[in-house]
């Protein structure tokens, strides 16, 4: 094996992107999903992580920036792989976070321009409102929530 230069190695290897989203329920377990108005389908609250960012603060922000709302990021719950696909030239790496229970929307404050909607639904419902990539990750985060221990999925399929 050859050395390679510590700046060339690393500028070879695979970039990703990053996501991060709240896994928020209410007190029946109901699932807290956003209408994005730039997607035809529902979605967790959350984003990209940005450069310089933690997983956990970029869900904070994002359902900060999306709610209105301060929520404390819990444990890990789930992380999924995901190889690129459609548009998205690299793969992604999404984290999602027990952000924990609330009794409903009263106090969010939804950016207009940004979410349509926002609602509370049963998880099977909340799986069907989700792309299906993503779906598997209602039923993951709860069982990961139950036995305090995270799940990985690979493409939304446990490994």
């Amino acid at each position: 094996m050859t050395w390679t230069e510590p700046t060339i190695w690393y500028a070879n290897l695979p970039a990703f992107y990053a996501a991060a989203a709240a896994f928020i329920t209410d007190p029946a377990d109901n699932v807290l999903l956003v209408k994005p108005t730039y997607r035809d389908h529902w979605a967790f609250p959350g984003g990209y992580v940005e450069e310089d960012e933690y997983p956990h603060q970029a869900c904070a922000r994002e359902v900060q920036e999306e709610l209105g709302v301060p929520v404390a990021v819990r444990d890990l719950l789930v992380v999924d792989w995901a190889p690129p696909a459609g548009r998205r030239p690299r793969a992604i790496i999404s984290f999602t976070f027990d952000c924990g229970s609330i009794t409903g929307p009263d106090g969010f404050d939804l950016p207009g321009q940004e979410l349509e909607c926002v609602g509370f639904f049963p998880p099977q419902e909340a799986e069907q409102r989700l792309p299906g990539n993503v779906a598997p990750r209602v039923r993951a985060a709860m069982r990961a929530r139950a036995q305090h221990a995270p799940v990985y999925l690979a493409g939304g399929c446990s490994s």
